[in-house]
C-alpha cells in the first residue's frame, strides 16, 4: 500500500538545542533504516519549511501508523496521510 505523507515539524522552544539535535540524529538514523528496508520509498524536503513530503510503501494502515509513531520527532509533528492507488493512465509499472 502506498501513502503520500506530509510531515510538518514544530519543535517547541522549551526543548534545548542539544536535545533537539539528539532527537534529529535519531530521526535521521530511523528514517534511513526505513528507506533501506524499502518502507520509506521517497523523501523530499519542502523548500523554506521544516516539512517533508514522503511516499511510504507498507503492508497495512496499522504498519504505517506504527512506523510514523516510532519517529523520534513524532511528538512534534503534524502529519497528513493520503492513501494512493495506481492511476489507470500511468505508464510506470513500478507505481503499484
Amino acid at each position: 500500500m502506498l501513502f503520500h505523507i506530509r510531515m510538518d515539524v514544530k519543535i517547541p522552544h522549551s526543548v534545548s538545542e542539544a536535545q533537539a539535535n539528539e532527537i534529529k540524529l535519531k530521526e535521521k538514523t530511523y528514517a534511513q533504516a526505513l528507506q533501506q528496508q524499502g518502507k520509506w520509498r521517497h523523501l523530499w524536503r519542502i523548500a523554506g519549511e521544516y516539512s517533508n513530503i514522503s511516499i511510504f510503501d507498507v503492508e497495512s494502515v496499522d504498519e504505517l501508523h506504527t512506523l510514523l509513531s516510532g519517529l523520534p520527532l513524532f511528538p512534534f509533528m503534524q502529519i497528513k496521510v493520503m492513501p494512493l492507488c495506481r492511476h489507470p493512465s500511468s505508464i510506470r509499472d513500478s507505481d503499484l
